[in-house]
């Protein structure tokens, strides 16, 4: 995500005529979502076609016979060789855009080296760290308080949705990339959209999302009854919102369902689900963590352009 909107940000500022319009600088990150889903969607009709939709052991999974600082010991090769992969392609290009187009001194380059070490390291003890205790963690909450709501449902039941708008609130924050979106987004504005205000609906709308997660695990109904009314809602919004905001809200949707988001609010709800008798029902609470800021920032965006005109209102009666 910081690579991608580092690259909005470069071609915009490229081909920007002068106009006071930031618009086309977010977005990206939103456009890139499409093609995961379309690439998934797919494949799932692939194997569903094959029959070959059987589970398969993961590395967690064959650690879990481990205790203690053995489990990690034992994940660490196999996750070694996860972020290797990952880091490489990205560290080809730059290479090859270097001898090609970027030509950047030896001290720029000896940062980029650094940086990429630097993310290899933290992407390999983020994946260890998450498979080997903070998935298992989120689930066995999920499973005692899913078991709780499904067995006694009352209190329990509010519970387990309260414990979900936190969790979304909470999570959200810790996004590395949400961070990085907002401070692009307070740089390029000059200040003027405050990434403290941006974090507040972001972090509303992340808790939305897991709150009608919670809320679905126990009811068991289809997912499209959110999806097509939410993402309905955010096309209409689109005509009242400014532009700057819209594309925001696209990127904002990116970013908010990230690496922590994906691990420990996904196995949260695996766990509610399957002691509510649905582990399906846990599948989509990514989709809609990537809905409810498209919402959440165009209304800031209203609310932002609505003051914005009594300003300059009172500006003008003022004068």
């Amino acid at each position: 995500v910081p690579f991608i909107l580092a690259l909005g940000v470069g071609v915009h500022s490229v081909r920007s005529s002068g106009k006071d319009d930031d618009s086309d600088t977010f977005g990206l990150t939103g456009v890139t979502s499409i093609g995961p889903i379309l690439a998934v969607m797919i494949y799932g009709v692939v194997l569903s076609s094959n029959g070959a939709l059987n589970g398969a052991e993961t590395a967690a999974e064959s650690a879990a016979a481990e205790s203690g600082l053995g489990i990690f010991l034992h994940l660490i090769p196999h996750y070694a060789y996860e972020a290797a992969l990952s880091i490489a392609p990205l560290a080809v290009m730059l290479v090859v855009f270097q001898f090609t187009l970027l030509k950047l001194p030896p001290r720029q380059i000896i940062r980029m080296a650094v940086g990429l070490v630097w993310s290899y390291v933290g992407l390999l003890v983020f994946l260890t760290g998450v498979n080997g205790g903070f998935m298992s963690a989120g689930r066995e909450l999920g499973i005692i308080l899913g078991g709780k709501a499904a067995g006694s449902g009352g209190v329990w039941s509010v519970l387990l949705i309260c414990t979900g708008l936190l969790l979304g609130a909470v999570v959200v924050c810790a996004e590395p990339a949400v961070w990085v979106l907002t401070d692009q987004v307070e740089a390029l504005s000059g200040g003027t959209i405050k990434r403290k205000l941006m974090l507040v609906f972001l972090a509303a709308g992340a808790a939305v999302a897991i709150g009608l997660t919670m809320w679905r695990a126990l009811g068991g109904f289809s997912i499209m009854r959110i999806l097509i009314p939410g993402y309905a809602l955010a096309l209409l919004l689109m005509i009242w919102s400014p532009k700057l905001f819209t594309a925001i809200a696209f990127d904002s949707g990116g970013v908010a369902s990230g690496p922590i988001t994906s691990t420990f609010v996904l196995s949260f709800t695996l766990g509610a689900s399957q002691a509510c008798g649905g582990s399906s029902d846990a599948f989509g609470v990514i989709a809609l963590v990537a809905m409810t800021p498209l919402i959440a920032i165009q209304l800031l965006g209203i609310l932002y352009s609505r003051k914005k005109n009594k300003d300059r209102l009172t500006e003008k009666e003022g004068k």
